[in-house]
């Protein structure tokens, strides 16, 4: 399988600047959404450069199945479990109790969702200039 660790952290910048334009437009459940994106591909990119395989969604979950030494502090790992939380409830109306997926998040939200993705996908581009 071809090393492609630059196309994914590539993919996973113009995702946070989807991100930013969702949340500037008021789409504030796609800037959630697109913020996760953004931090899961950041977070598979590292596995790409290590040349192994990440499974699943989870940001956290793929954080900490990095090798000991590349993972990241229990805040940013902490970050990563609050963006997981936008995986699947910001698409679909049957995750919520009651309305669409739109009435749920909020600007205030999306902004902080927007924040952890950059700062994950900053502390990924690190440990992509030293593999």
């Amino acid at each position: 399988m071809p090393e492609r660790s630059e196309d994914w952290i590539s993919q996973a910048r113009r995702d946070l600047e989807n991100a930013e334009y969702e949340m500037i437009g008021g789409f504030y459940e796609w800037s959630c959404f697109m913020s996760q994106q953004a931090a899961e591909k950041a977070v598979r990119a590292v596995f790409q450069k290590l040349g192994g395989e990440a499974f699943g969604h989870s940001v956290a979950g793929l954080l900490e199945k990095l090798p000991e030494e590349m993972r990241p502090s229990e805040v940013l790992i902490d970050k990563a479990k609050e963006l997981d939380k936008a995986y699947i409830p910001t698409r679909y109306p049957s995750a919520h109790p009651e309305g669409p997926p739109f009435r749920a998040y909020t600007k205030k939200e999306a902004r902080r969702l927007l924040e952890y993705a950059r700062e994950i996908l900053e502390y990924c581009e690190s440990l992509l200039s030293r593999a």
